[in-house]
């Protein structure tokens, strides 16, 4: 972020993402596939709530009985409450609203305290501090994830201004570029960039199309990321995935960028799961971004994509020339510019 326009220190490194919010109705099909495909712990709360762990936390997913079949807010925790408070003068001084969050909204999310504001393709961000842990034991298939320091994964959005958001996250949490891929898939030419708010190489994946602005996918998130512990974690669950009838987008493969070995599943709601192993750390005092051609090393081929998938993309791509997309202009400004 440009601090000397804004007065404040960087909050780069004090931010982590910590849960991720779904609204759907096919409550059924995901507890399936939270538990028994992917391995998470699954707590029933009532009716229409229910939360996924991966650690000790108490909450890393909420999913609320909803129509978007979609991702609709993500959570990110902030180190201590000086900088949480930094980002939240930061959000009113450019002018956008926040809302304080209820008592029971946040014990729903496991935080103890919680502001929500206004995001890019109308997911909903919201800030929190001091997770709340879980004296539960846990009880999943997988052997464990790997949060901590770096946060639980990260999220990727395809978009029509993705400079305009990757203007927002800078903005917002002093996001870094880590790097770009370029790359082409079924002819469309693609721009790929990581942004990074800790040392994980990404928390935040933009991709944006070359020529035409279009946006061919039609959730709000293309797809979000979990890291497993160990590579017979990721194995097992590819293994549970195909087993139990869930789709699978593309085979196990490992990335250039990253060198993360994974796979991405189908969720229930049609964004896709990737569950993956082992991608680099991110040394701030060496790294340069750089370049990559194509987003993989080896593997993550198509699996099953059929004539109706690449139609469906079509139309959404159709859909999005004729409703503008929100980037939340007060934060994201004119953009930043591919270096």
């Amino acid at each position: 972020m440009n601090t000397a326009a804004t007065g404040t220190a960087s909050v780069f490194g004090a931010v982590h993402l910590g849960y991720i919010i779904i609204e759907t109705n096919r409550f059924a099909d995901w507890r399936r596939f939270g538990t028994d495909a992917i391995g998470m712990h699954h707590d029933t709360l009532s009716p229409d709530l229910m939360r996924f762990r991966l650690d000790d936390q108490a909450c890393r997913f909420l999913l609320r009985r909803g129509p978007a079949e979609d991702v609709v807010a993500t959570g990110w925790h902030i180190d201590d409450h000086a900088t949480f408070e930094l980002i939240e003068a930061r959000i009113r001084a450019h002018g956008v609203p926040l809302v304080q969050g209820s008592d029971e909204e946040a014990a729903l999310r496991g935080v103890e305290r919680l502001l929500r504001f206004p995001g890019p393709k109308g997911i909903t961000q919201e800030i929190c501090t001091t997770p709340v842990t879980s004296p539960e034991p846990l009880r999943m298939l997988a052997s464990g994830f790997v949060t901590g320091d770096s946060g639980m994964g990260h999220i990727a959005l395809t978009s029509t201004k993705p400079t305009q958001i990757r203007g927002y996250f800078n903005t917002v949490f002093d996001a870094r570029l880590t790097d770009y891929i370029d790359e082409t898939v079924s002819g469309v030419k693609l721009r790929i960039r990581f942004l990074r708010v800790n040392e994980r190489h990404h928390s935040i994946a933009v991709a944006g199309t070359r020529g035409l602005p279009i946006d061919p996918i039609r959730t709000r998130v293309q797809h979000l990321n979990i890291q497993a512990a160990t590579l017979d974690d990721v194995a097992q669950s590819y293994q549970r995935v195909h087993e139990l009838g869930f789709g699978m987008a593309l085979s196990v493969g490992q990335h250039t960028n990253d060198k993360e070995l994974s796979y991405y599943a189908r969720t229930p709601s049609g964004f896709e799961w990737e569950v993956g192993w082992n991608p680099i750390v991110i040394d701030e005092t060496t790294w340069e971004p750089t370049t990559h051609q194509g987003i993989s090393i080896w593997g993550h081929l198509p699996v099953g994509q059929i004539i109706v998938d690449k139609l469906a993309q079509f139309r959404a791509g159709a859909r999005s020339l004729a409703h503008p997309e929100n980037t939340v202009p007060a934060l994201s400004g004119a953009g930043i510019a591919d270096d």
